[in-house]
């Protein structure tokens, strides 16, 4: 369906363009409709719309903004062809579609324009014209740039008395048999965007009439706050689907809650925290949010409305817990109510805007069972590892990012028996041991003044003042690794912690390194000697391509032989390969080879299964 656009620059000098489309953009690029190469114009600028013989313009975030007769685009807006646009130096008319555009779509053999037929569509019901309040003209002398696709002028033809186009489009259609419109679908990037631009629109409204950062939050209970709000969005929704404001086909009650969340919650991640099949959720920019499902990263339809909206998630989340985050400090580290890991970091670091990753922590925690029935190690392994615990190993658990460790240290941590006290040291509180003697320690960043800092060395070095039995160390980033080793070599046997590594041989070489961070200056034959009488064993954990995760390697460290660390693996996986669906074939297969304290413990006729240790574990 055709439509013209009368542009004329800054000066005097006009241009008339004609279309063949539902809509268009103009912007100072080449890939635009319409391009205006100036600099007051953004690359993307604005886009046009005519749907349902009506014409809608929209502001594609620019920098310095789209006027309608003057008046500033907060959203999209239905104009008439008297209104004047005002982009950059320009301003423009747009001419709805004609009445002779619907009999050449009823007729025998219509043009083909490489989207089917033409829709018809009802001429616009023009708004009262605001007051011109646009910019003053200059004389200039300049021509508009010509856009890439413009066609022939369309006739004009005037409409039948009484009759809408619309109405006379939908009768010839109906005596010769078929629909009155075979529209173009719009594009999923082009819905979405529009949609944020609504979103948008709404929230700002709504901070209009509801101002929330004036509400008194402990005057007013939680439940009146969201019952409140949530009244407000569907008044102001309601009012705008009454003046045309709103798609025809857009989910009015989606939109409510959307903004709903936007306000109070955590905005468009509610949704995935709530979905138990979601592990993580990663917003990379505000219209960019991808979710993990069952190890596969796959990007999702809802999006933020603006990166202010981002930051004031980030804030819902950080407040609580005493932390902040501004340009002086732009990333954080937090949890949320559930126990879920957030990490978040903003501009100037974050060149996209405001990032957050949540790693979310399950509801119901996981057991061996669970791990053996996701194909994550063998029973034999869990009797095994069951059997370390309560013999009080110390064990390090390896591994990369995302590939389980933490769920695992939790898993052996509910194996400590109920009698002994437990420590635990975390960075963000994620552990959840079901014993009830346990003393949950979390480090603090420095206040606004760069002070207060509590890192998770000085929680080791004060869990040795708090008599545990056990240490259980979320994960060991840096120098606390030497106090960890000190602890396990000092009477605190059964000590627990992870580490990021790949291999079993590259986490003894990082527990080196995070020693030598210590500020010690110790000489590696000394820390090798301290890891190798410290450390009984390390587990291997391995998130592979087809987001399955898996045990490895269990691995015990033997002792020393000249400067190296000697170890043997107990239990490893055997990949062979792929099946047709991609996802990793292989076998656990015990190496046959039995671990000293085993022969220990049957030497002090504790009972001790060793067929565990068969070669097909």
């Amino acid at each position: 369906m055709s439509f013209s656009v009368i542009l004329t620059e800054k000066g005097g000098a006009t241009q008339r363009l004609d279309f063949d489309a539902e809509e268009i953009t103009i912007g100072r690029v080449d890939e635009n409709d319409i391009c205006l190469p100036k600099g007051n114009i953004s690359k993307k600028h604005t886009k046009i719309v005519v749907k349902d013989g009506k014409i809608i313009v929209l502001d594609l975030k620019s920098t310095n903004g789209t006027y309608v007769n003057g008046k500033k685009l907060a959203g999209p807006q239905v104009i008439s062809a008297a209104d004047k646009v005002y982009i950059g130096d320009f301003i423009l008319n747009v001419e709805p579609p004609e009445l002779d555009q619907i009999d050449q779509m009823l007729a025998p053999e219509p043009k083909d324009f490489g989207n089917g037929e033409q829709a018809a569509f009802d001429s616009a019901q023009p708004e009262e014209p605001a007051e011109d309040g646009g910019p003053t003209m200059e004389p200039s002398g300049r021509a508009a740039a010509t856009p890439p696709r413009a066609t022939s002028a369309p006739k004009t033809t005037p409409s039948p008395p009484g009759r809408s186009p619309l109405a006379a489009a939908k009768a010839a259609a109906a005596a010769a048999g078929r629909p009155a419109s075979a529209r173009k679908k719009p594009s999923a990037a082009s819905v979405a965007e529009e949609y944020g631009v609504t979103l948008n629109l709404v929230h700002d409204r709504l901070i209009e009439a509801l101002d929330l950062r004036r509400l008194d939050l402990d005057a007013i209970g939680s439940d009146e706050l969201w019952t409140k709000t949530e009244g407000t969005i569907r008044q102001i929704v309601t009012k705008m689907d009454s003046t045309g404001e709103l798609d025809a086909h857009l989910d009015r009650e989606s939109l409510v809650q959307d903004v709903l969340n936007e306000a109070l919650g955590l905005g468009p991640l509610e949704i995935y925290l709530a979905d138990d099949s979601v592990s993580e959720i990663m917003v990379n920019s505000p219209t960019q949010v991808y979710v993990e499902r069952e190890g596969k990263l796959q990007r999702v339809e809802k999006a933020f409305s603006s990166a202010q909206a981002v930051l004031g998630v980030i804030e819902r989340i950080v407040a609580p817990l005493g932390r902040h985050i501004d340009e002086s400090s732009p990333l954080v580290d937090a949890r949320l109510a559930d126990g879920s890991r957030v990490n978040a970091i903003i501009p100037p670091l974050a060149l996209k805007g405001p990032c957050i990753t949540i790693r979310k922590f399950k509801r119901d925690l996981l057991t061996a069972d669970n791990l053996v029935e996701f194909g994550t190690l063998t029973p034999q392994m869990a009797e095994f590892l069951d059997t370390c615990v309560k013999v009080r190993r110390n064990m390090v658990i390896s591994g990369g990012t995302g590939s389980g460790k933490t769920t695992l240290l939790n898993i052996l941590g509910s194996y400590i028996p109920e009698r002994e006290r437990i420590v635990t040291i975390e960075d963000a509180a994620e552990l959840q041991l079901p014993q009830e003697h346990v003393v949950s320690l979390e480090a603090r960043p420095s206040n606004i003044e760069g002070k207060g800092q509590i890192t998770i060395r000085d929680l080791v070095r004060n869990a040795l003042r708090m008599r545990p039995d056990r240490i259980v160390v979320g994960e060991c980033r840096g120098g606390e690794a030497l106090d960890m080793l000190q602890a396990m070599n000092t009477g605190h046997d059964g000590s627990l912690t992870t580490l990021h590594a790949n291999t079993p041989r590259d986490a003894l070489s990082r527990l080196e390194t995070m020693v030598l961070m210590s500020g010690m200056d110790l000489p590696i034959k000394a820390i090798r000697d301290q890891i190798a009488s410290a450390v009984n064993l390390i587990i291997q954990q391995t998130r592979f391509a087809d987001g399955t995760r898996k045990v490895i390697a269990i691995s015990e460290i033997s002792g020393m032989e000249m400067d190296v660390i000697t170890m043997q693996d107990i239990f490893n996986f055997k990949q062979e390969g792929f099946d047709n669906e991609g996802k990793v074939v292989g076998r656990f297969v015990a190496t046959g080879f039995v671990p000293k304290f085993y022969d220990d413990l049957q030497r002090r006729g504790i009972p001790v299964n060793m067929d565990i240790f068969r070669e097909e574990a």
